[in-house]
């Protein structure tokens, strides 16, 4: 079989590379001696990361970088709290779950009580690739069937069975005959009217498919921004017709809550929330530790109850003391900064000034998302315009911004700052993004 061309949006492809520094170019020989091709660098000139701190990168020569993209380190870059918290556990214990330990208790305590009532019970893995995995086998378990549906161009996560419903991870990564792709929604050219009812047909259909293969119907996931579908955040409750879909099936609606869950929405602490639906398994990730390894699965008892009962499942160090810590220091600067009501005022701002770029600039498709997870998408008429949004994306970077590129035609920026990211912060983007459009290069 002869494979197709790979493309990430935002590359570092080398063109560029005898116009670096030759510290640099050294650099990048020698990662490239040692680490495996699969890894890519982000910017036609990468940024050398050398440290950071809240919603700054800094450079080796100390020159500093708007981060307006990483949500991983979701409370700010080296934020002192989750180092003292993790500092003082790593030097009193670090073990792993068998062992009957209170941290990891009292965390889940809290964490689920941030949940819907029905959702009461949780499992703690290293990664979010490891909490989509153990869904899907908690899913199949839980139905008898296999199938499972996804969007078209989602993203899930690396293991086997994350990466067969994760699309965008390029035209090589297979999609097994028990996985069915539907289009996702899209706010910029569908109907509003009919949108929601017109997806759940396509969910109808792909249910039918699976059904057609013999496989039957376990449930769908889906990401509840569509982040890699090109942020897809309006109407609120376009999903829950899709959720029914599911129901009625028979099947399980599995929230993928790693990119828009811990308040990144700002009016919400999770996504599947701004949509008034009733998810039977919540996967998150790495935000929840602020970039140290934890994930987790969060579920209904009665669908986790025939999986725990039957199936011997152990994630060594998932919930470990250090990743609690982790986690526990999330929750608490979420809550004593008052990170919602920030991501909220943060997130207004900029989408109101994107709105007034598209306004003054042509070739803008529309602007859309919620709180700090914001969207541009560029067109040329009717065609998707992915030069554009890469020249935007490396322009911003020459001018110490970092932001990055998404959606199936790779034409849509992707605005996805830590949740500290002030209003202040938002001019100062909005500012050069409009000087961008407006002349070009610097």
């Amino acid at each position: 079989m002869t494979s197709k061309s790979l493309h990430m949006a935002n590359a570092f492809d080398g063109s560029d590379v005898d116009l670096l520094d030759e510290g640099v170019r050294d650099l990048i020989r020698r990662r490239d001696a040692v680490l495996a091709p699969s890894y890519r660098l982000f910017y036609r000139h990468p940024v050398v990361a050398a440290r950071g701190s809240g919603v700054w990168l800094y450079d080796a020569d100390g020159n500093q970088y708007l981060d307006a993209y990483n949500n991983v380190p979701a409370v700010g870059h080296s934020h002192p709290h989750v180092q003292r918290l993790v500092t003082e556990q790593l030097g009193v214990l670090n073990t792993h779950t068998r062992y009957l330990t209170e941290p990891v208790i009292d965390y889940s305590e809290r964490l689920l009580a941030l949940f819907p009532a029905e959702l009461n019970r949780v499992v703690y893995t290293c990664t979010g690739s490891e909490a989509v995995d153990l869904a899907l086998r908690v899913a199949r378990y839980e139905t008898g069937a296999r199938g499972v549906v996804c969007t078209a161009h989602a993203y899930h996560g690396t293991t086997v069975a994350a990466a067969a419903v994760s699309p965008s991870l390029g035209p090589n990564n297979v999609i097994g005959d028990d996985v069915v792709l539907v289009t996702a929604p899209d706010a910029d050219r569908d109907d509003p009217a009919t949108m929601a009812e017109e997806f759940a047909a396509r969910v109808r259909s792909a249910i039918a498919e699976l059904h057609r293969r013999g496989v039957g119907f376990a449930g769908m996931i889906v990401d509840s921004i569509l982040s890699s579908d090109g942020v897809q955040s309006d109407p609120e409750g376009f999903l829950a017709p899709a959720v029914r879909a599911v129901h009625e099936a028979g099947g399980l609606w599995i929230a993928d809550e790693v990119q828009p869950g811990f308040g990144r929405l700002g009016s919400t602490w999770w996504g599947f929330q701004r949509h008034g639906i009733e998810p039977d398994l919540v996967v998150l990730g790495k935000p929840m530790g602020n970039g140290i390894p934890i994930g987790a699965l969060v579920g209904r008892d009665g669908v986790m109850a025939k999986f725990g009962r039957d199936i011997r499942y152990f994630n060594t160090f998932g919930g470990n003391p250090v990743s609690i810590a982790a986690a526990t220091a999330v929750l608490d600067v979420i809550e004593d900064e008052a990170l919602l009501d920030n991501v909220k005022r943060s997130g207004q701002r900029l989408l109101e000034g994107l709105r007034e770029i598209a306004g003054r600039h042509d070739g803008v498709g529309g602007v859309r998302g919620i709180g700090l997870f914001l969207a541009m998408e560029f067109v040329d008429g009717d065609d998707p315009d992915a030069a554009t949004a890469s020249r935007v994306v490396n322009e911003l970077r020459e001018r110490r911004i970092l932001i990055s590129a998404s959606g199936p035609h790779e034409n849509v920026l992707k605005i996805r700052p830590p949740l500290p990211f002030t209003t202040e912060h938002a001019d100062l983007l909005l500012g050069e993004l409009d000087d961008v459009l407006a002349h070009g290069p610097r």
